[in-house]
């Protein structure tokens, strides 16, 4: 796991100086995730505190959260004691991943209440309590651990705080170099192996760090024992020391980048193991903001979709085998006037024609060069009858053309509409997920599961998400039809500029100004092409026009518009520019 004792150590650290400030607002955006804004000497901040299972996690955020719009109960818990308090202390708990926040408020009778929120950030057992200190009785965890789940600690309401068992390993920073050295020489694991068992908060990225700079700083401190290398207890010594040294003082140097196996790893400290892509930042915040990024949210969004996007898969197959059978009618009607002129022949040579024949050989006569056909006959019938067979085959691939060429449009439109969902789905939200659902529901495709339920209000309003150009200019990008629908009809003006990627599915984008320059026009291109299936090519085409000359056609799909009196831009798609601008998500 990348976030370890040191990573834990280091945010405390960067934390230390929200001590003194005051909790403003408290929000749960979903089952894990707490997001609390806090007012300190720095200004303004919020701190994203995650029970993810598979990204927990703590750090300032720049992100914007959308919010559901009733509060879970655990979030009106904190609310309720921690809502305007004040944070007096921060810690670590030791070098493991727990962090203690201790918060003071006033209560309705105006007397000091004290409470403890208790961060653990241990994988698949992570969570957040909030703890009465002086008792030890948890009033509430995000996470509810039933007697059932476990014996040993329960996390409910009303029971005593027990905190997660002893790994009873020593501290890092507190061991000497001899008692280093002697727990190193009775190891039978290797240097890595045993820095992670022997020692609390180390992870296998720095204990496999540690070993490297002692190979690094002294080969030939390498003794041979049973044909293995083993590192000497001094060289492994001064590596962890040089290592430790700097999380003892607080010395950071937060870094991402790419291990030898291609994998993107981070840490507070300087890696030897990074061998590509190395990027340091000012803060372990900035750190673990890039690092993260929006993983935890597309993990729970795959899950999510997941039927969704196996409905809409089967869906596109089907009408893929549909486009295949259309084209292949086609070619047969194709060849009605072929069984015209069978007919006409036929008919014009009764004569030379017998019952029982299974060919004829006719003279073309609307051939310039007056060429033989030969004519395949049922037998059983008679020759007029032959001919009578092939004027009913034309006449019913004539009367099909017009059925078949009408079906093959409204199947490859289908088909478009199909892989413009999936391409919303690959860049969806939690939120998004639920407009695309309910889009699906409107046009027929999935029954409503909430029938039976809570009936959404009529006004109800898609989420739009928002960003500024360079130059202040506010840009709208629509992630899904529903969102594409609002922006383009209902919040665009005339003169507005409209941008799309050119017959590639895509979001609409909407600059909403008429005094913009280049940066702006080039900003918003960037989001046409990022929230769009070409996001990873290259000399991305985006068409952009005004508003005023993008239209609906009448019975088309969601999402679906025409327009024209359009220009193209080229542009390759810049993560690192799109997440520089600031954006926010608002419900309509």
């Amino acid at each position: 796991m990348a976030l370890d004792g040191i990573v834990t150590r280091a945010i405390v650290h960067e934390l230390q100086g929200c001590i003194g400030g005051r909790i403003s607002k408290i929000h749960q955006p979903n089952g894990h995730d707490v997001v609390l804004t806090l007012r300190a000497q720095r200004g303004n901040s919020k701190l994203l505190v995650s029970a993810s299972p598979t990204y927990p996690r703590v750090h300032y955020t720049e992100k914007t959260f959308l919010n559901p719009t009733e509060a879970p109960m655990f979030c009106m818990l904190l609310r309720k004691h921690c809502e305007g308090a004040i944070i007096e202390n921060i810690r670590q708990i030791g070098m493991e991943r727990i962090i203690h926040i201790d918060v003071r408020q006033r209560d309705e009778l105006g007397d000091v209440s004290v409470k403890r929120i208790i961060i653990e950030l241990m994988g698949r057992h992570s969570n957040i309590i909030l703890l009465d200190p002086i008792t030890e009785t948890i009033l509430d965890g995000i996470h509810h651990v039933t007697p059932s789940i476990s014996s040993y600690r329960v996390v409910m309401p009303g029971f005593s705080y027990t905190a997660p068992p002893e790994q009873h390993k020593s501290n890092p920073l507190e061991i000497s170099k001899t008692e280093f050295e002697n727990s190193y020489t009775t190891a039978e694991e290797d240097a890595s192996r045993w820095l992670v068992n022997a020692f609390s908060g180390l992870s296998p990225l720095i204990a496999g760090e540690i070993t490297a700079r002692a190979v690094a700083a002294d080969s030939e401190k390498l003794t041979s024992t049973e044909g293995e290398s083993r590192i000497e207890g001094e060289a492994l010594w001064s590596a962890f020391e040089s290592v430790m040294g700097l999380v003892k003082n607080h010395v950071y140097t937060p870094v991402t980048g790419m291990n030898a196996k291609g994998k993107m790893i981070f840490s507070a400290i300087q890696l030897q193991s990074i061998q590509d892509g190395e990027k340091t930042y000012d803060t372990i915040s900035k750190c673990m903001e890039d690092y993260y990024g929006d993983k935890a949210e597309r993990d729970t969004v795959k899950q999510r979709v997941s039927d969704l996007l196996r409905f809409l898969q089967n869906e596109r197959s089907k009408n893929i085998k549909k486009l295949d059978n259309l084209n292949k009618d086609l070619l047969e009607a194709d060849d009605a006037d072929k069984f015209r002129l069978w007919g006409e022949l036929l008919f014009a040579s009764l004569h030379q024609v017998n019952k029982g024949d299974k060919t004829a050989q006719l003279v073309n006569f609307y051939d310039e060069d007056q060429g033989t056909l030969t004519i395949q006959l049922d037998p059983l019938l008679t020759p007029s009858d032959n001919a009578q067979r092939y004027f009913k085959r034309y006449n019913k691939y004539k009367n099909s053309l017009a059925v078949i060429h009408d079906q093959l449009g409204k199947t490859k439109d289908e088909i478009a509409y199909l892989d413009n969902l999936l391409q919303q789905l690959s860049i969806a939200s939690m939120n998004d997920i639920e407009e695309i659902r309910d889009e699906l529901v409107q046009q027929g495709y999935l029954r409503d599961r909430n029938k039976k339920g809570k009936k959404k209000k009529k006004n109800d309003r898609p989420t739009v998400h928002q960003f500024t150009s360079s130059e202040g200019i506010d840009i709208l990008v629509g992630k899904n039809n529903l969102q594409n629908e609002y922006v383009t009809n209902r919040l665009a003006s005339a003169n507005d500029t409209w941008l799309h990627t050119k017959d590639i599915p895509g979001s609409h984008v909407v600059i909403r100004s008429t005094d913009f320059g280049e940066a702006t026009l080039e900003e918003a291109a960037q989001l046409a092409a990022y929230f769009s299936q070409a996001k990873e090519s290259s000399s991305v085409p985006v068409d952009y026009t005004f508003i005023r000359h993008v239209r609906k056609p009448s019975g088309a799909k969601p999402g679906f518009v025409i327009y024209d009196h359009q220009k193209t831009l080229f542009v390759t798609p810049n993560e690192e520019l799109i997440k520089s601008l600031p954006s926010t998500i608002k419900n309509g």
